[in-house]
């Protein structure tokens, strides 16, 4: 072989060697690339997946979060329910105490009373003796109605049953003949209150009392006045029925 042929053997040879070192080392770096490629990528999966399993705890911690608020929440309901139920119940004693003290207060307090078209302020026990009284009268039993009659007049000289306790005390005495202390209690009645519903009742019954002691000309004058002050009564009307026969 020619020296010239030689080198272009050798140079022709150094050329595809550095073609060929060329070509290895290109390939080295798409290996060396490509594995670079592959770690970025299982590190970001690997990222992604510690990102993803944190998600899912924090996704549950919430869950779990929420729950216990739930049930805190139930927990706090439940409480106001009892103490509302609590208050409720307290309330209800307390409305029932009240009423209990105002009953019993009620039995010592004066309260508002009717009695024969006159309204008054009567003690509880000033009402139950004298409605007692008045039971007794009722039932006939006319004697022992004066004892509860004069002893209720007694301990409330100024009670507004008064006028009613002398009619009814003159009435009691009239049916036991004393004539003349049942025309006290009706004068009595009419001193006090004039204008009382039972006055007429209380000057035909001094009338009656008056024909029953022998009174007569007494008995005509209190039937006359009885006519004159009180026209429109039933014992006016009454009365001039008996002016008629004693004349």
């Amino acid at each position: 072989m020619t020296p010239y042929l030689r080198l272009a053997a050798a140079l022709l040879f150094g050329w595809a060697a550095c073609t060929a070192q060329a070509a290895l080392f290109e390939d080295d770096e798409a290996r060396r690339a490509i594995l670079d490629l592959r770690q970025r990528q299982d590190s970001s999966q690997e990222e992604a997946r510690r990102t993803s399993d944190e998600m899912r705890r924090s996704l549950l911690d919430l869950q779990n979060q929420i729950e216990a608020l739930r049930a805190d929440l139930a927990r706090i309901h439940g409480q106001n329910e009892q103490l509302a139920r609590s208050v409720s119940e307290l309330q209800r004693q307390q409305k029932d105490a009240m009423q209990g003290v105002e009953d019993r207060l009620s039995k010592f307090e004066p309260s508002k009373v009717s009695v024969d078209g006159r309204e008054f302020m009567a003690e509880p026990a000033e009402k139950r003796d004298f409605e007692a009284a008045l039971g007794i009268f009722r039932k006939g039993d006319f004697a022992a109605s004066q004892t509860a009659f004069l002893d209720f007049l007694k301990r409330n000289p100024q009670s507004g049953y008064a006028p009613s306790a002398n009619f009814w005390l003159g009435n009691a005495r009239y049916a036991t003949r004393d004539y003349k202390d049942a025309v006290q209690n009706f004068r009595t009645l009419l001193a006090q209150a004039p204008d009382h519903l039972r006055a007429p009742e209380a000057v035909l019954s001094i009338a009656n009392c008056q024909v029953e002691l022998k009174d007569l000309r007494g008995a005509r004058k209190t039937l006359e006045e009885l006519v004159k002050a009180y026209p429109q009564s039933e014992a006016a009307a009454a009365a001039k029925d008996r002016l008629a026969r004693l004349k």
